[in-house]
């Protein structure tokens, strides 16, 4: 029997896939990557997305034990404090959390928010190991799409890649955003692809390229023989340039603005002013191309 049981999620409006990793033997679970609905031209939150994973979880009667971020996400709300309040379940990041908690603290003008990485239970360096139950999950701290983006790696046989590295045909992450950067990105991708050949690489994104089904699991070998981007016999600085040129033509995300400012306090909204209402900012002329 498979010592893990992995099930997948796809949040539609995000194109964001969510795990529910469980150690078979114990059933202790963690959650990686969880979503909050959000309205954004109503400004409004939901959990239906997300309860339909803990109704699943419910269902197969496991234990939460983790709530897992691969990174602070530009394109999405996290759930991970929602999960956390309903389960009890420990949150956790890679530990350069407080690299881009002190970049967008500067960004939204928000003194009084503490950017120590307190709002997460665990902070995560690289090659740590963290138990599942009767499994175990390594930590790949992999950046270059963000300073604090790690992987996840279950059992030394399946990685759970955050926005590092997306299916063959997409290519790789962007590294625009404050404190991206192409040559770190791939060094990290190098990383990833040192993995056995047969390792299962999760996808966080995925957006159907050429009209094709959505699709969240590839392998290392995959990649190394077919990843537009960086195949093998990608020239490293070839790799930089195109990375570079590339990323100056994309616009920033739709929901990069609110998502960072909940998403660096681990899925917490900003604390409610008097009326009793929480409020993001828009910081003007800031994210200019």
């Amino acid at each position: 029997m498979n010592p893990v049981s992995i099930t997948s999620f796809f949040h539609d409006s995000s194109n964001t896939y969510s795990y529910l990793v469980t150690d078979n033997a114990t059933k202790s679970s963690a959650i990686i990557d969880s979503v909050l609905d959000y309205d954004a031209a109503a400004g409004v939150t939901s959990t239906v997305s997300v309860d339909g994973i803990l109704r699943y979880a419910e269902q197969q009667n496991v234990k939460l034990q983790w709530i897992l971020e691969t990174h602070v996400h530009a394109d999405h709300l996290s759930a991970a404090s929602y999960v956390r309040e309903r389960s009890g379940a420990a949150m956790a990041t890679g530990r350069e959390i407080t690299t881009v908690q002190s970049t967008f603290k500067q960004v939204f003008g928000l003194e009084e928010f503490v950017a120590d990485g307190s709002q997460f239970d665990l902070l995560l360096a690289d090659d740590e190991a963290i138990p599942l139950g009767a499994s175990n999950i390594r930590v790949m701290h992999t950046p270059g799409h963000t300073p604090s983006c790690v992987t996840f790696v279950v059992n030394d046989s399946a990685a759970f890649v955050g926005d590092t590295i997306f299916m063959p045909d997409m290519g790789t992450a962007r590294c625009d955003f404050p404190g991206g950067d192409a040559e770190i990105l791939y060094a990290s991708i190098q990383k990833i692809l040192e993995l056995p050949p047969e390792t299962e690489l999760y996808m966080c994104h995925d957006y159907g390229p050429n009209g094709r089904e959505c699709l969240y699991k590839t392998t290392v070998a995959e990649q190394k023989q077919s990843n537009i981007h960086v195949h093998d016999g990608s020239a490293k600085y070839d790799f930089i340039a195109m990375r570079q040129q590339r990323d100056a033509t994309l616009a920033m995300p739709a929901l990069l603005l609110p998502a960072v400012q909940i998403n660096i306090r681990g899925g917490r909204f900003p604390e409610p002013e008097n009326n009793g209402v929480s409020y993001l900012k828009t910081p003007l002329n800031v994210f200019k191309k």
